[in-house]
């Protein structure tokens, strides 16, 4: 393994190169997803990567249940911009390599914030489409109501060539109406998405916190169901195994409540998308937090409430005065009008 690859490959087609996470399937090579727990040796390559000119698989935070790409056993990429800085996770090796040019566009997965998380840690761009908008088959899920996959790549032009790997005939739209969610974040944070957005109406969002704390336990429950098996084999690391026995343990009525909570988000998100095309907002924060407190990270997101509402959203870096790039959040219904929207700004 070299930072940020798992697999060094000497490309599979021709056409741009395309980084993969660590878990999409390729015919008779193991998929680990980062984890010595899990040596799957798939006989068929997943569908989506049909075609493709994939030069690799990258690095990431074991099973895909972690947001900091910290991965003791597989290896933590180093952040492009701050090697004192976590690279995010969980599709850490991905945001890395197209950072340092090594592929054209990267695909990788977005559960909780997995693209949108480490495309901010590391300066670049990334794009969660939509639940059920590309087909998951031949990906190690970690929790299939929410697992999603999108490209990560260096420039607004890559996600458009990343989007074209998936769907030939993605095409941008219109540029969308924004309005502005301001949750509490670092002054640095709010004034780099000033000075891009500029005058914006604010939009009150009172369920963010229910329903990011609602997500959270869902992701439990399934991460659980899907993985939770392979902590008979001892291997999985302390901070995935951790989250795993607390899915184990999540009680009926937990689960109820968290569903409720979804069904009411959909509602609110959705009636503040019928007043503006685009929500803007940041991914973290603040900062990506430094390798020596990684934990800090899940202080920072802003982003499992996208995933509870099944929502697409695009992460763009932006400069910041006081530090690395911070990274705007643009939510809608439309990756078209996502993408156009992002080119406008």
């Amino acid at each position: 393994m070299t930072d940020g690859w798992s697999l060094r490959l000497g490309g599979t087609g021709v056409g741009p190169r395309v980084a993969v996470k660590d878990l999409f399937d390729l015919a008779g090579i193991p998929t680990t997803a980062g984890s010595a727990a899990l040596q799957h040796i798939p006989t068929r390559t997943a569908p989506v990567l049909e075609g493709l000119n994939v030069v690799g698989r990258t690095q990431m935070h074991e099973l895909a249940y972690g947001i900091t790409g910290v991965n003791a056993w597989q290896g933590t990429p180093t952040n492009p911009l701050d090697a004192r800085l976590v690279p995010g996770g969980s599709s850490s090796g991905a945001a890395v390599v197209v950072a340092r040019g090594e592929a054209d566009v990267a695909l990788g997965t977005d559960t909780g914030g997995s693209v949108r998380i480490p495309a901010a840690c590391c300066g670049v761009y990334g794009l969660k489409t939509r639940h059920g908008r590309i087909s998951t088959e031949g990906c190690w899920p970690l929790a299939p109501s929410f697992d999603t996959i999108g490209p990560l790549a260096p420039s607004l032009e890559g996600l458009v060539t990343g989007m074209r790997l998936l769907e030939p005939d993605f095409t941008p739209g219109s540029p969308g109406t924004i309005g502005r969610y301001r949750p509490a974040a670092a002054a640095g944070v709010d004034d780099a998405l000033d000075r891009v957005l500029g005058r914006r109406d604010p939009i009150d969002l009172p369920g963010w916190d229910a329903a990011d704390a609602a997500c959270a336990v869902l992701l439990n429950v399934e991460g659980f169901r899907c993985s939770g098996h392979l902590l008979g084999t001892g291997l999985v690391g302390e901070d995935v195994a951790g989250r795993l026995m607390a899915g184990a343990a999540r009680t009926p009525d937990e689960l109820a409540r968290a569903l409720a909570v979804q069904a009411l988000w959909g509602k609110e998100i959705e009636a503040a998308l019928d007043r503006y095309d685009v929500i803007a907002l940041p991914v973290l924060r603040d900062a990506p937090a430094t390798l020596d407190d990684p934990v800090r990270m899940y202080d920072l997101r802003l982003t499992l409430p996208v995933n509870l509402a099944g929502l697409p959203a695009l992460a763009m870096p932006v400069p910041r005065r006081d530090g690395p790039p911070a990274s705007l959040q643009l939510i809608g219904r439309s990756e078209e009008v996502l993408v156009a929207t992002a080119l406008a700004l």
